[in-house]
C-alpha cells in the first residue's frame, strides 16, 4: 500500500544528505505515500486509528495522523507525490500498540478499496 516513506533521517530520502549534515538527529514526523487509492478509502484508514488522533499540530506528545490530497500539492508545490499523503507524528505511546493502530488501518485501506 505504500509507495515510499519521506523521513530524511533515511538513506534512501532525497533530503539525506542535507538532513545528515545540518541535523544530530531525527524528529518522529513522517509522511508516508500511499499508492494511488480513493480519497475516501483514506479517509476510512485514518478514522480507523483508536491511538493515532486526527490532526497537524505536531508540537505535542501525542500520535497524529492527516491526509493530504496530492491534487492540492501539485497546485500548492508543483510535486506531484504519486499518490495521496499521509502525514504521521509519533507520540509517547507504546511502540507496539502503535504498530498495531497502524496495522489495523492498513487493513481498513485495502478493504476500503
Amino acid at each position: 500500500e505504500v509507495l515510499r516513506v519521506l523521513y530524511p533521517a533515511l538513506e534512501s530520502d532525497p533530503g539525506h544528505a542535507i538532513w545528515k549534515r545540518d541535523f544530530s538527529g531525527a524528529a518522529s514526523l513522517f509522511g508516508v505515500v500511499l499508492k494511488p487509492v480513493a480519497w475516501e478509502a483514506v479517509g476510512a484508514m485514518i478514522d480507523s486509528y483508536e491511538l493515532f488522533g486526527i490532526g497537524s499540530s505536531w508540537g505535542g506528545y501525542e500520535s497524529l495522523a492527516i491526509r493530504t490530497d496530492p491534487k492540492n500539492m501539485r497546485t500548492a508545490t508543483g510535486w506531484n507525490p504519486g499518490g495521496p499523503l499521509v502525514r504521521l507524528h509519533v507520540g509517547l505511546e507504546d511502540s507496539d500498540d502503535l504498530i498495531a493502530d497502524l496495522e489495523r488501518g492498513f487493513t481498513t485501506l485495502k478493504a476500503s478499496t
